[in-house]
């Protein structure tokens, strides 16, 4: 019986049954190795530790640590005022504050699903007491919440360059930029269009200038975070995971001594948890590995890189394709899974076809996260409806302007390359 057959049916198997994504990869590769007696069983076990044993991974534990920091630090309430000071006073103006605010938080937290669990449940709550429909805010919070992990540091970036030697994780750090800002621009026009229809009115008026003046002052030390980490890359001052121990330190000093909200008694329960956070990862990565290492040593991505080479496509028809394979894929499975088994099979072929393979990072990358809002499974929606109360249906049929929204931002980085791999070329990032 062939593995790879085997491989295949067992994880749509457990996939069906409700079995999470994670643990579905790993009894699938435990399934393939039982019936087919093709490997020991011990590959399961070495191959889920090597998928872990990466000095790049070690950033993860520590930019989840830096964005918990953070976080315990007051800086929701910081980014807020900042935000909400620029455009709370326009018609939905807590509808812009939300996009600003998350635009904001990601580039601290580098997660979809911490954006809308934390500052996203403020947000929605801010909103449904001023008039907005809260199936609309939770809609607004979810659909902005993508930009998390496309704008850096971003965990599924670090974890992507693991798997395609031809890009770093700096290259995609300064590559999510742009696109990031494009999807919080699209989301802004989505809210515009809502508010003016159901006319969902403006906080007031602009504050004073003093006011502003201090809510930057206050902002600046948070704002900071990721210009350290990408300017420090950058300069040749630290690593990727040197830089996420420097984040780490930086948080510390911003939240204890520069906002003083940073209580010593809670940072062991800042480290508790943000090493579930960090064992949650680890888990996807390592048992997503070990099912990727059969699928390559049994010759799967070579047989489908051929195929696809053997279609004579053009590079443009290759990346359409690929989207639509992608936003479908994206259904059923997580980002982090989806990068390791994927990307071992499409990186290579889009090199060959001459597609700058910075361009294809970010396309698969916001391909998988759109996954995280497409019903029926998307875990962002689950996350979002469960700390708005929000029930499914209702947050689902308010979706719909946002995914529109999504798709013509897909279409833009699909057709036009510079806007994800301008920047980091002309820093100067391979």
């Amino acid at each position: 019986m062939n593995p790879s057959l085997v491989l295949i049916i067992a994880a749509c198997v457990y996939l069906a049954i409700g079995v999470p994504v994670a643990f579905a990869l790993g009894l699938a590769t435990a399934t393939a190795l039982l019936l087919t007696d093709a490997y020991p069983m011990l590959v399961l076990l070495k191959e889920t530790f090597t998928g872990v044993d990466s000095f790049p991974l070690m950033a993860v534990p520590f930019f989840i640590l830096a964005a918990e920091l953070m976080s315990g630090g007051s800086l929701t309430e910081v980014l807020l005022k900042f935000a909400g000071q620029f455009v709370g006073h326009k018609r939905g103006g807590l509808g812009y504050t939300n996009v600003v605010s998350l635009t904001f938080f990601s580039g601290i937290s580098g997660s979809a699903l911490a954006d809308a669990a934390g500052p996203g449940s403020m947000l929605i709550r801010m909103m449904d007491k001023a008039g907005y429909d809260r199936s609309y805010a939770a809609a607004l919070t979810a659909s902005t919440a993508i930009v998390g992990p496309i704008i850096p540091p971003s965990i599924t970036m670090i974890v992507y360059a693991l798997q395609d030697e031809s890009v770093s994780v700096g290259a995609l750090f300064v590559a999510g930029i742009i696109p990031g800002l494009l999807i919080a621009a699209a989301m802004c026009v989505v809210n515009w269009h809502i508010s003016k229809k159901r006319n969902y009115k403006g906080e007031g008026k602009l504050p004073p200038l003093k006011d502003i003046l201090s809510n930057t002052w206050k902002a600046l030390p948070a704002l900071m975070l990721p210009i350290l980490i990408l300017g420090g890359m950058r300069a040749g001052w630290f690593t990727p995971t040197e830089a996420s121990v420097v984040a780490v330190f930086y948080a510390l000093v911003c939240g204890k001594y520069v906002y003083r909200t940073l209580k010593w008694s809670a940072v062991p329960n800042i480290l508790a948890y943000s090493s579930l956070l960090t064992a949650s990862v680890l888990i996807i990565i390592g048992l997503s590995g070990s099912f990727a290492w059969l699928l390559t040593i049994e010759g799967l991505p070579q047989l489908m890189a051929d195929w696809l080479i053997g279609m004579n496509l053009s590079p443009w028809m290759f990346l359409i394709m690929v989207n639509v394979f992608l936003l479908i894929f994206g259904i059923f499975i997580e980002p982090l899974p989806g990068v390791m088994v994927l990307v071992p099979i499409l990186a290579p072929v889009a090199l060959k076809l001459g597609v700058d393979p910075i361009q294809f990072a970010m396309i698969v990358i916001y391909n998988l996260t759109l996954g995280m809002i497409t019903p029926p499974v998307g875990g962002l929606l689950f996350v979002t409806s469960n700390v708005s109360k929000v029930p499914l249906s209702d947050l689902t049929r308010e979706l719909m302007p946002f995914l529109w929204a999504h798709a013509v931002v897909l279409v833009i980085l699909t057709f036009v390359p510079a806007v994800s791999s301008w920047m980091p070329h002309a820093l100067g990032f391979k």
